[in-house]
């Protein structure tokens, strides 16, 4: 296995933050730092390039060297998951997997896929209050605007934040299985209690994922992030 470890990332990490483990499931993660990227890591690595800027290469980097180490550890086969026409990871047969990546730390998540049908994972930097407020009208529903009636400034602003996040794990976890492409309004956050979450959907996806299927989330809170994962079993 290629032992070369680039000095933009950190020592990879098995540490799992989510309240709770998915049974079968490896996530893996890692710090990136772009301006420590140098020009040769992704070749040195031997993972495929990337176009963009340093924060891309970086953050593209640091997501696949965790989804390789994920992988090694799931399947004893250390491979690099390919990028498809739609930009979504292509993971190997028999297995499913989810990578995120935002505020400069990375992971991936990957499972049997007959234990877990699809996964979605997603890391956001917690909004500040005022750029919280000029995006709720865009992330949240009439009904999720509703009930942050009576919330201050800071939870106001952390709940809109949990619910873009958990929104993208429900894209992530959902699209595989339906290649169907849906937005923030097409779906609410029904209830949190304490880390778990409920989520709808109001539109129809697909034969098997129509409006009013509900789905649960997990999420957590740490280094002013927060990190949500939407896991369908199989």
């Amino acid at each position: 296995m290629n032992a070369y470890h680039p000095a933009c990332c950190s020592p990879l990490d098995d540490h799992d933050p989510l309240p709770r483990t998915l049974a079968g499931a490896q996530l893996i993660s890692t710090r990136f730092d772009p301006a420590l990227l140098a020009e040769d890591d992704l070749a040195r690595c031997v993972i495929p390039p990337v176009r963009g800027a340093a924060k891309r290469q970086a953050e593209y980097l640091a997501g696949r060297l965790c989804a390789r180490e994920a992988l090694r550890r799931l399947t004893g086969q250390a491979s690099v998951p390919a990028v498809g026409e739609d930009r979504a990871p292509q993971w190997p047969a028999g297995v499913v997997g989810s990578i995120t990546h935002g505020d400069n730390w990375a992971a991936a998540l990957v499972a049997p896929a007959s234990r877990w049908r699809t996964l979605g994972l997603d890391v956001e930097r917690l909004l500040p209050a005022e750029r919280a407020r000029r995006l709720q009208g865009e992330i949240l529903t009439a009904a999720e605007l509703q009930r942050l009636q009576g919330l201050d400034e800071e939870a106001r602003a952390a709940r809109i934040s949990l619910t873009f996040s958990l929104k993208e794990s429900l894209f992530k976890a959902l699209y595989p299985l339906t290649l169907t492409r849906f937005y923030f309004q097409d779906a609410e956050l029904l209830e949190i209690d304490q880390d778990n979450a409920r989520l709808c959907l109001l539109t129809d996806l697909h034969a098997d994922w129509r409006s009013g299927a509900e789905l649960d989330g997990q999420f957590t809170l740490f280094d002013n992030k927060v990190l949500s994962l939407v896991a369908v079993e199989a």
